[in-house]
């Protein structure tokens, strides 16, 4: 009997999943959907593994308040249409491990208590992550279920980029450089070494850049450094965070602006970023298609600090010998990525125009100092294999 793997991805108002059946150690996506929209317009979408809508419904707000009532809707319409039964085990994207989490890791009781008390270092995110496994544990305890962290791929970088120019006992407490996005980085980095072995093993630079953003140095395909830090608010401008602060700022926020924690808080994770620098959207696509200077502006903010970024990393690789853009904004926006690379033209880099235009795998000019590719991303994927390792299943290189 084969294996059907549930992957859970839980956001601060969607929850996206996939069903993947597993034959020969290979997973199969059988089903991807989505639950968007919760407590506003919740609706869900439903595709088969070839993109065919399935299914498209809508649900009243007050049926669908939060994650732990969407993942409810999500598991009744799994119960319905394949099977409750059927779900041999479920993998879930959890942004923060901590200090304790290098590995995904079996979740019991202990290690959901251990993942609640990292709710302050991910506070949009987090709870979101841990509402479905809950709801998951109350309908069918004798699941198995999986923690996969998009902090566990940086914890082999060195000490020099994890450490915090603070007091050691606060590292020692666990107040340290994480990164994030790891699971989207360990897909990548494992696609670059099947389609462009010779740079793989070089020294590369990964820009994730999403609704949330951030870069990651690699070399010989492990981690060396990456933007994001202690939380998932550090590093670039992202659609509503701001990126990199001076700490400055929030100390003034607080005793001169009278502002809580908890307000700087919420300005920090949904008022900044590209929708505070416009005051129209966070949305990328929404700014490329305005004609507003305010726009404008938060564009070229974005494509500086991401060509910083690139830059910097460079600096801790001793060189650059590709650069690859991933995720949402990276895979879709030919308009960021020219202006990125436009900014890195002093080091040598420069695109083949027409081939960024049509989104190509490979979009480096001949004579570019490095190679420059678009490498799709598939966190789901790596959270389902890593889902079969831990179960016992052989998983195939």
């Amino acid at each position: 009997m084969s294996d059907v793997i549930l992957v859970v991805n839980a956001g601060s108002s969607s929850i996206k999943f996939k069903l993947y059946r597993v034959a020969d150690g290979a997973p199969a996506l059988l089903l991807a959907g989505a639950m968007s929209g919760i407590g506003s317009r919740p609706a869900l979408s439903v595709t088969d593994g070839a993109g065919a809508v399935v299914d498209a419904r809508g649900y009243a707000p007050g049926d669908v308040p939060d994650t732990a009532a969407a993942q409810h809707c999500v598991a009744d319409w799994l119960r319905h249409h394949v099977g409750e039964a059927a779900i041999t085990a479920v993998g879930h994207r959890v942004v923060h491990g901590g200090p304790a989490h290098a590995e995904p890791v079996l979740i019991d009781d202990a290690v959901l208590r251990r993942l609640e008390s990292f709710v302050p270092l991910a506070p949009l995110h987090q709870l979101r992550n841990l509402d479905p496994i809950r709801v998951l544990r109350q309908r069918r305890p004798d699941l198995p279920q999986v923690a996969c962290f998009d902090t566990a791929f940086h914890r082999g970088q060195p000490e020099e980029s994890e450490r915090l120019a603070l007091p050691r006992a606060l590292y020692d407490e666990g107040v340290r450089r994480y990164g994030f996005h790891g699971l989207s980085y360990e897909f990548v980095t494992g696609r670059l070494r099947e389609i462009a072995p010779g740079v793989a093993g070089g020294r590369v630079v990964i820009a994730h850049l999403g609704s949330g953003a951030s870069l990651c140095a690699l070399e010989d395909g492990r981690p060396r450094e990456t933007t994001m830090s202690f939380t998932a608010l550090d590093g670039v401008p992202m659609g509503t965070r701001p990126g990199s602060l001076d700490p400055g700022i929030v100390l003034h926020l607080i005793a001169q602006k009278g502002l809580s924690p908890a307000e700087v808080g919420h300005m920090l994770y949904h008022e900044s970023g590209l929708l505070g620098l416009s005051g129209l959207s966070g949305d990328v696509r929404a700014l490329l298609a305005s004609d507003r200077p305010e726009a404008a502006l938060a564009l070229d903010v974005f494509c500086r600090r991401v060509a910083q970024a690139v830059a910097s990393l460079a600096v801790t690789l001793g060189g650059l010998d590709a650069l690859v853009f991933t995720a949402g904004i990276g895979e879709n926006a030919p308009a960021i990525r020219q202006r990125v690379v436009a900014a890195l033209a002093w080091a040598g880099l420069s695109l083949d125009e027409a081939a960024n235009r049509a989104g190509a795998g490979r979009i480096d000019a001949p004579g570019s100092r490095a190679e420059i590719r678009i490498v799709p991303t598939n966190e789901e994927l790596t959270i389902a294999r890593h889902t079969l390792r831990l179960l016992g299943r052989p998983v195939p290189a």
